[in-house]
């Protein structure tokens, strides 16, 4: 069973429309959706309205939430402070994938596997283990 981390633009971006195409990974059979609280209000932050963050609630019920137990990256990996709580977090709830659409910094991991997390943007998680896009 995979488990995938979802990041706060992951989250953001599946509350932002009713018919969002991300919606299809909490519609995915044999996975677990994992996040952490501070992408989930990371994501809460940047919604405008209410509409929008009522959706972000309903999809949180279908999540499960972990914490980086640690301050310290792995040293194989730079990210700016703002995102390493979430991929300590991802290493805590033993993610297999940390899905972002973080290109600016993520992008130079996507398809890599980074302390047994395959980074990857959710459109190619989809075509490569599901075969659907986003």
């Amino acid at each position: 069973m995979d488990r995938l981390f979802l990041d706060a633009n992951v989250l953001f971006s599946a509350a932002y429309r009713a018919k969002s195409g991300l919606l299809v990974f909490w519609k995915l059979k044999n996975v677990a959706l994992l996040s952490s609280r501070h992408a989930l209000e990371e994501a809460r932050t940047n919604l405008e309205e209410e509409a929008q963050r009522l959706r972000l609630d309903t999809l949180a019920k279908k999540l499960q939430f972990f914490e980086a137990a640690t301050a310290e990256l792995p040293k194989n990996i730079l990210l700016p402070e703002k995102d390493v709580p979430i991929f300590l977090a991802a290493i805590e709830a033993s993610a297999t994938h940390l899905i972002t659409g973080d290109l600016r910094h993520f992008g130079s991991y996507f398809g890599k596997v980074v302390e047994g997390i395959l980074i990857l943007p959710p459109s190619d998680y989809l075509k490569r283990f599901t075969g659907l896009s986003s």
